[in-house]
C-alpha cells in the first residue's frame, strides 16, 4: 500500500523549523555528493507555463517530482503550482508515497529562501521583508515568524499581504519599505524586476525564489554585476534562473557565481564585507524535496494517512 499525503497532511507532518533544517541538511549532503540529483527537466507550455520533473537520491530514498507553474493561473482560481512527489525505496524500488507538491514546494522554497539568508546576510541584521505573498510568500513568512524573526509583507494586492502579515503575526508595508529592508525574499512570478537599476542598498541580501525559468527575472540585469551573486545550482541557474540572462549574454560566468552548498561546507566563502550586496538566486532542488518528501514519511505512524494500491 502507498500513503498520501495530502497538501494538509504535509503540513501537519513537516513544521517550518522541521523543513529548514532538513533543506540545510540536504544541501550539505549534495555538496559532499552524498545525495545525487540529474538536472531539472523542463517541459515547456509557453507562455502559460510549464511542466517539470525533478529526481533525486539521498539516504535510502529516491523521489521524483513532477510538477507545473503556470503564473497566471490565479486569476482563472486555479493554483500556481500543481502535482506530485513520488517517494520511492533505494534499496528495492518500492514506491511508498504519494505527496501534493504544492505543499512541499512552499516548505522547500522557504526554508530555501531562509537558510540562504541565513548564511549570506550580514551577521547584524535586523529586518526582513517576503515580496509576494503567494502560497510560497506565505509560507516564507511563516518560516520567518517561526524562527522569532519580525517581517514585513508586500504583495501587489495589498488585501492578499495584509492577510498574510494577520495570519502569521507579521506587518504588512509598502513596496518602498519592504524593498529597504536588510533582508528580501522575493517570491514573485519574475515577469517584472523587483529590484531595478541601482536601487539594491550596499550591505542587503535578496534571496531571488521567483525567476525560475527562461524569460523571468526579479532583479535588473545591471544589478548583478553590483553584487556577490550565489546559486543554489550553477547547472540550473545558468540555464533557467535569475541567472541565465547575463549568463547568456556573456555578463556572468561560472567562476563568478558561488553554489550555497559549498558555503555551508566552508569550501568556498560566503559574505565578506558588510558593504557587500549579496544575491542567491534559486531554482529550486530535487534534493530538497527529497528533503520534505522523507521527513513528512518519518511522521507517518502518527498520521492518519490514505493509502491506495497499485
Amino acid at each position: 500500500m502507498v500513503l498520501v499525503f495530502r497538501g494538509e497532511d504535509v503540513r501537519r507532518a513537516v513544521s517550518p523549523q522541521v523543513a529548514y533544517e532538513a533543506v540545510r541538511a540536504a544541501f550539505v549532503a549534495h555538496a559532499r555528493g552524498e545525495w545525487t540529483m540529474p538536472p531539472k527537466v523542463y517541459v515547456a507550455s509557453y507562455p502559460a507555463g510549464d511542466f517539470r520533473a525533478m529526481p533525486a537520491l539521498g539516504a535510502g530514498h529516491a523521489v521524483l517530482k513532477w510538477v507545473t507553474s503556470f503564473p497566471g493561473n490565479p486569476a482563472r482560481g486555479l493554483p500556481t503550482v500543481t502535482g506530485l512527489v513520488l517517494l520511492s525505496d533505494a534499496e528495492d524500488g518500492r514506491l511508498l508515497a504519494l505527496l501534493d507538491a504544492a505543499a512541499v514546494t512552499a516548505l522547500r522554497t522557504a526554508a530555501a529562501a531562509v537558510l540562504a539568508a541565513d548564511t549570506l546576510a550580514r551577521p547584524d541584521t535586523r529586518t526582513y521583508a517576503v515580496v509576494g505573498c503567494g502560497v510560497n510568500g506565505a509560507e516564507t513568512v511563516r518560516l520567518l515568524r517561526a524562527l522569532g524573526r519580525d517581517c514585513l509583507a508586500y504583495d501587489v494586492d495589498p488585501e492578499r499581504a495584509a492577510a498574510v502579515a494577520a495570519e502569521h503575526g507579521a506587518r504588512a508595508a509598502a513596496r518602498e519599505e519592504a524593498l529597504a529592508c536588510d533582508v528580501v525574499v522575493t517570491v514573485t512570478p519574475g515577469a517584472q524586476p523587483v529590484f531595478g537599476e541601482g536601487s539594491l542598498r550596499p550591505g542587503q541580501h535578496v534571496s531571488l525564489m521567483g525567476a525560475d525559468g527562461p524569460g523571468k527575472a526579479e532583479v535588473a540585469l545591471a544589478e548583478l554585476r553590483r553584487a556577490r551573486l550565489f546559486c543554489d545550482d550553477w547547472e540550473q541557474a545558468s540555464h533557467g534562473g535569475e541567472l541565465a540572462t547575463a549568463v547568456e549574454a556573456g555578463l556572468v560566468t561560472r567562476a563568478d557565481v558561488t553554489e550555497l552548498g559549498a558555503v555551508l561546507t566552508g569550501s568556498a566563502p560566503g559574505r565578506e564585507g558588510s558593504g557587500e550586496i549579496t544575491l542567491f538566486d534559486s531554482t529550486g532542488l530535487a534534493i530538497q524535496d527529497l528533503a520534505i518528501a522523507k521527513a513528512a514519511y518519518a511522521q507517518a505512524s502518527r498520521l492518519e494517512l490514505e493509502t491506495i494500491a497499485f
